[in-house]
């Protein structure tokens, strides 16, 4: 990288980020060399490691695609990480040129290049705020007054909800997010499941992230369905990423889904309030 002015002064570089680390196995330039070797220690581990990032990253949009037609023009993308080619914004904003996409991310780094990215572009800011503050991460949100509450829009909880290990921190996340959804509004999620994986490789990928700044628990396909319990899921629910929507035979691992190594659902908030997940408190 020859050009770091996106990189914030005083930032570490020594440690790894899965928000750098994602953007390596995209082909992204916005890491550092910590980042790099760590993702080379992920492919030599389980070779395809990068296909897997891929498929979630075509789940992100074929699902934003599917949003925008269904009339949805405000986005709120938590854990974004590094607003790269193809990200929200672009799809998105090239099916609606009016459509808000607000990016939140906990690294500076991926805050920093996104704001660089987006400096001229009105619809599309990136905020730095942690998710598992949630409250605090809404009242920012609101301060800024750059998504309408009052109106629907989408919150893309996509491939983040596995860096947070305490399952009572990951239920008070989706339920605080999901009663300040307005009626029409969506919410989205995709996260390791760890199936499809050797179970090798997988222990052996838990413990190369245990040592970034982001380690990973994986979850399983029943846990998530009981985040969105009350709301109204679309077809065809939670399931392997692949199947959400596929575009064609063509598409990553459609022939096998398992091999993604995650799920994804999508559901509507319905016009009177849901009831709340029964693993929530």
């Amino acid at each position: 990288m020859a050009d770091r002015a996106w990189v914030p002064d005083q930032i570490p570089t020594n440690e790894p980020s899965a928000a750098r680390m994602y953007d390596y196995f995209l082909g992204g330039a916005h890491n550092f060399d910590s980042d790099r070797k760590a993702a080379e220690r992920a492919i030599s581990i389980y070779p395809q490691f990068p296909l897997i990032m891929r498929a979630n990253r075509a789940f992100l949009r074929r699902v934003v695609r599917y949003l925008v037609t269904h009339g949805i023009d405000q986005f709120l993308d938590l854990g974004s990480g590094i607003p790269t080619v193809g990200n929200v914004h672009e799809i998105a904003q090239a099916a609606n040129s009016n459509a808000r996409v607000l990016y939140v991310d906990i690294d500076p780094v991926a805050v920093a290049h996104g704001t660089a990215l987006l400096h001229d572009n009105p619809n599309a800011h990136t905020i730095r705020a942690d998710i598992c503050q949630p409250e605090a991460l809404l009242e920012q949100v609101r301060v800024q007054q750059f998504i309408d509450f009052s109106r629907p829009f989408a919150v893309l909880l996509v491939f983040v909800l596995h860096f947070v290990s305490d399952d009572a921190t990951t239920d008070h996340i989706v339920k605080t997010f999901r009663t300040a959804l307005s009626p029409g509004s969506y919410l989205v999620i995709s996260h390791s499941t760890g199936e499809g994986t050797p179970p090798d490789a997988h222990a052996a990928l838990i413990r190369l992230y245990r040592h970034s700044s982001n380690p990973v628990t994986s979850r399983s396909q029943d846990y998530l369905v009981r985040w969105f319990e009350g709301m109204e899921l679309v077809e065809p629910g939670v399931v392997r990423t692949p199947l959400w929507h596929p575009e064609s035979p063509q598409d990553l691992y459609f022939d096998h889904p398992e091999r993604a190594s995650s799920c994804a659902g999508v559901a509507r908030q319905p016009q009177q309030n849901p009831r709340l997940p029964s693993v929530t408190s």
